[in-house]
């Protein structure tokens, strides 16, 4: 078992979203199971090990190296095959407050949502 695996639990194994997790090195550590099924298309279920550059354009790769840097948030909708998704992609860090790397949430949105103020 992967470290990663000892401290992720296991209901995020199996939520209804694609959780990806990658070192800071964009090397990926954690995918849930909808992350696997989802890149299931790019060359195997599992990509863990893979960088996540390969799969990137120039204009997504300096998001993420900006993400790297400072720590930030990036947050966005696409729709693809007929499916609206919002992606949320933040940095995550180490027991000491390091860096240590990306995590990307993915989940399909209706294409219509509710909007709620609370004031």
């Amino acid at each position: 078992m992967d470290d990663i695996e000892k401290i992720v639990p296991d209901w995020a194994f199996r939520i209804n979203c694609a959780v990806t997790v990658t070192d800071a090195d964009c090397n990926i550590i954690y995918m849930n199971e909808r992350s696997r099924e989802t890149f299931a298309a790019r060359g195997g279920k599992n990509l863990i090990g893979h960088n996540l550059m390969e799969y990137h354009n120039d204009r997504s790769k300096a998001i993420i190296r900006r993400l790297l840097e400072d720590g930030g948030t990036n947050c966005y909708t696409i729709e693809k095959q007929g499916l609206r998704k919002m992606i949320f992609q933040t940095a995550w860090r180490d027991a000491d407050n390091r860096i240590a790397g990306l995590a990307e949430i993915s989940m399909v949105i209706p294409s219509a949502m509710p909007h709620y103020v609370r004031d």
